[in-house]
């Protein structure tokens, strides 16, 4: 008798998991309107940062409401299942093609890197056309010259970054991408001297057989999570804002952008240079890429952009001693 009254008294499906249905709608709702997250504290970037790492949150619901045996809960979690499928299920599949007329790399080689050589020579067994590095230490750069020379004849370098390329190169310039001094973990193997604003992007004309391409090279200012000053990223968002005025003041139809920009293309710092140049990951890519950190990837904050060329095939490479995986394309005219 008991248990009959038990069973009538318990809720029915529909009443069950209130909280979880609750769940399920705000979190479809996150993703869906994340744009206009307020990015006080650098709070809507931080958001679009990791947002396809939200898609994770609906298996978790998903198990809660199976276990609670709530249809609400059920119903609540369509509309983050559909969220996430429409911004990244595109992402999922295999996008790229054979062939290619330039193979480019970037990589952030890391300050860091206990074995320049070894990196040096594994970016060189990678046959690109076009290899950029960022993170360039005043200790390594011969090592980069000297291991990378034989393959490839022409480079440029300005402050911490450069272009190492089969073809030659000319026109090279500085970009200045508003860095208010060296920070990051660059700064721990630089002295005092070498502590003052230091270029972190270059502009330059690769020859080539089909005419000129314009290929910029940069390394965006570093984010912070802090305790109390929140997701700062006010050097980056400068920089990235410096970069796209730059881009579009660009007389070449044919344009690349290699580089660390510390950030993904989802947030809403890098509309102005995404609203002029295309991503070779989301283009051509198989997967989301993560490029960031080596050891675990969460991100891809090591990126390829182009402009009136066409993006063949993406891919990340193995890693070579440094904290970020270099990113490799394939592009064609």
């Amino acid at each position: 008798m008991r248990s009959v009254i038990r069973l009538a008294a318990r809720p029915g499906p529909w009443k069950r998991g209130p909280v979880l249905a609750a769940l399920g709608l705000l979190l479809g709702l996150l993703m869906l309107l994340h744009a206009q997250v307020p990015d006080a504290g650098g709070l809507g970037s931080l958001v679009e940062t990791f947002l396809p790492w939200f898609g994770l949150c609906v298996p978790v619901l998903l198990a809660g409401a199976l276990w609670c045996r709530s249809a609400s809960a059920l119903i609540g979690l369509l509309l983050p299942a559909l969220v996430w499928l429409s911004l990244f299920g595109g992402v999922l599949g295999d996008k790229s093609h054979p062939g290619g007329d330039l193979a480019v790399v970037s990589h952030n080689v890391g300050a860091g890197n206990p074995d320049p050589v070894g990196a040096a020579r594994d970016l060189a067994a990678t046959r690109a056309d076009l290899l950029a590095l960022v993170e360039i230490t005043p200790q390594a750069e011969d090592t980069y010259e000297k291991e990378l020379a034989t393959a490839y004849p022409h480079h440029e370098v300005r402050g911490t970054v450069g272009l190492w390329s089969k073809l030659p190169l000319s026109g090279t310039r500085t970009v200045d991408i508003a860095m208010q001094g060296m920070a990051g973990p660059l700064a721990a193997h630089l002295s005092a001297e070498e502590r003052k604003p230091t270029p972190r992007a270059l502009r330059t004309t690769v020859t080539t057989g089909r005419g000129p391409l314009a290929v910029y090279v940069a390394h965006l200012g570093s984010v912070r999570l802090m305790p109390r000053g929140g997701y700062r990223t006010e050097q980056r968002d400068a920089g990235a804002q410096a970069l796209a005025e730059a881009v579009a003041a660009e007389r070449n139809e044919r344009v690349v952008l290699l580089g660390d920009l510390n950030g993904t293309m989802d947030d809403r710092a890098f509309d102005g240079l995404t609203s002029q140049l295309r991503s070779v990951q989301d283009a051509a890519g198989d997967g989301f890429g993560f490029s960031w950190p080596a050891k675990f990837p969460v991100a891809r904050i090591d990126q390829i952009l182009v402009r009136g060329m066409q993006p063949k095939s993406s891919w990340v490479l193995p890693a070579t001693g440094s904290d970020h995986l270099p990113v490799a394309a394939g592009i064609s005219w």
